[in-house]
């Protein structure tokens, strides 16, 4: 079991001036993105890579709302989810999105995180069946 990266998401109704901020501000690299790749009329965010993290800013929409997301990426999303299930927590999942199978948790203090790995194409062949 490994993790290979954390990704750190702000959704917010300041999205615009939180982008102009890491990038323009503090000089980090941005790559600016529709939510979904296939809608330009999606709401647009920023991604900030650094290796294998990287920091997401998005405005808040139908479906999102404000809010911070830790995401732990990691090399298997289901030996986490049984290992926290066999410690008493209760994640949900897993959700298939994007390529990545992800559970979801609520940890204390509130602050939502998930913890995904890749899907390989044989379970992305499962899951359209």
């Amino acid at each position: 079991m490994k993790v290979l990266g954390i990704r750190f998401c702000a959704i917010t109704p300041a999205a615009d001036q939180l982008v102009e901020f890491l990038g323009l501000g503090l000089g980090f690299q941005c790559v600016a993105k529709n939510l979904k790749s296939d809608d330009p009329d999606s709401p647009k965010g920023g991604l900030f890579p650094a290796g294998d993290s990287r920091i997401e800013v998005w405005p808040e929409g139908e479906g999102m709302p404000p809010g911070i997301m830790l995401q732990v990426l990691v090399d298997d999303a289901d030996e986490y989810a049984a290992i926290a299930r066999q410690n008493g927590l209760q994640p949900r999942g897993p959700m298939l999105s994007q390529g990545e199978r992800i559970y979801s948790l609520l940890a204390p203090g509130g602050l939502a995180m998930t913890f995904q790995s890749a899907v390989s194409s044989v379970d992305s062949a499962d899951s359209s069946t």
